[in-house]
């Protein structure tokens, strides 16, 4: 039998002292973050949770008139070395605007038939698809279809423009390929705001919707645009946002069917309208609208556009604007619109043979480089940018920086339905 080793008080003391001090040092470990102040402590609440403080949300929006293509329009873009057309260039001095919004918005007043379809300007529009990659690589994200040019080439076109808008990405209302696709409504997420959007049109000029297709497209109708106001409204969007093609052609005024149908959107639901059709600007106004239960509410409606890109020589035809919206969702979950302001613009044709014959011109921005002296800008060009500018500011007002208060207490969700 072996001896028994005389027991080690020594050896389990300073074992014991180990596993005491691993103990202190773990325990403290796990409050460390709060000890030295990365986690804020909270005297009222020793074990519940912090209260979550929801941040306002304020997003720009940015919105263009029609988005046009005449024959020396897509004449002027295309290559020929390459059998390609490129629209890039009309767009280089105003891209900015657009792309650094939060969300972009166009009226699209032409057709992407593809196939061997010829394209063609007026009176019945079908464009090369460059266009619309020009405009998806401007920034634009939503695009409004329903208009007068919508069945330019036949019911095929209609449907074909939709897929190309599809293919590239853009949200669209307007135009449908099913009755499944009219019934629903377009919602856009717009970093945390949701905002619902509504296209019509008050015709087709004259050409057929084909009959058993009737879903293909919105038509200017109180009783359709109510029945989408309700559904819009029943998804609780932030926002509501209709577009009207409406009006008549180069007034630059609106009319009372307008102002009636504009009455009647507001008190339905709408919360922004935007006009489109007349190829003019016509004003813009801040609305306060009372609704049935006796509370009131404001709007935002501006009854034209104009044209954002175009070869229409017409007195006014090439001013127009970018519209911009600032909008904040507050954290009681009241919308307001904090202000809205514009960018004059103006269609520049520069002459049938010069090289990138069309340009949007910003008219702010060329006529102070040309007060510095920038040679580049002709004595000519310098005195129409004069003009222009004061015809825009004649319709549209002097500020160019308005401030509102448009809120609300509802939530709006916006449902996009894919259309062109």
């Amino acid at each position: 039998m072996k001896n028994k080793k005389p027991f080690n008080i020594k050896k389990y003391f300073y074992l014991a002292l180990i596993i005491f001090f691993v103990v202190l040092v773990a325990s403290n470990f796990t409050k460390l973050p709060t000890n030295m102040g990365f986690v804020k402590k909270d005297n009222n609440q020793s074990n519940a949770e912090q209260e979550v403080v929801v941040p306002d949300i304020t997003i720009n929006m940015a919105v263009i008139g029609d988005i046009m293509c005449h024959g020396p329009n897509y004449q002027d873009a295309y290559d020929s070395s390459s059998g390609s057309y490129d629209f890039s260039h009309f767009f280089t001095q105003i891209k900015s605007y657009i792309s650094d919004a939060d969300i972009a918005i166009g009226n699209l007043e032409t057709t992407f038939a593809g196939g061997n379809k010829a394209y063609s300007g007026y009176p019945t529009f079908n464009s090369p698809p460059e266009l619309a990659q020009a405009v998806k690589d401007m920034g634009v994200d939503v695009l409004t279809t329903s208009n007068n040019h919508s069945m330019d080439t036949g019911y095929n076109g209609l449907i074909n423009t939709i897929e190309k808008l599809d293919e590239l990405g853009f949200a669209h209302t307007g135009t449908f390929k099913s009755q499944e696709d009219k019934d629903s409504i377009l919602i856009k997420d717009v970093n945390g705001v949701k905002i619902a959007f509504l296209s019509y049109t008050y015709g087709t000029n004259g050409i057929p919707v084909p009959k058993g297709k009737e879903y293909c497209i919105n038509l200017i109708d109180k009783d359709l645009i109510k029945e989408h106001l309700q559904k819009a409204k029943e998804l609780d969007p932030d926002l509501i946002c209709v577009s009207m093609h409406w009006g008549v052609e180069y007034r630059t005024k609106q009319n009372n069917e307008q102002e009636n149908l504009a009455d009647f959107l507001f008190e339905n639901g709408a919360d922004i309208i935007l006009g489109s059709h007349p190829h003019v600007l016509e004003p813009m106004e801040k609305r306060t609208i009372t609704l049935e239960d006796g509370t009131t509410k404001e709007g935002f409606l501006i009854y034209s556009l104009g044209n954002f890109c175009s070869a229409q020589k017409d007195k006014y035809t090439k001013d127009s604007i970018i519209l911009n919206l600032q909008i904040t969702k507050h954290a009681d979950g009241k919308v307001t619109l904090d202000s809205y302001n514009y960018t004059p613009i103006y269609m520049q044709d520069n002459g049938a043979g010069a090289k990138d014959r069309y340009q949007i011109i910003d008219l702010n921005k060329s006529i102070k480089e040309y007060e510095n002296g920038n040679s580049d800008i002709s004595k000519n060009w310098y005195n129409t940018y004069v003009t222009e500018l004061k015809n825009i500011t004649d319709i549209m007002g002097e500020e160019t920086n308005k401030t509102s208060n448009i809120e609300g207490d509802y939530k709006v969700s916006f449902f996009f339905i894919n259309q062109s």
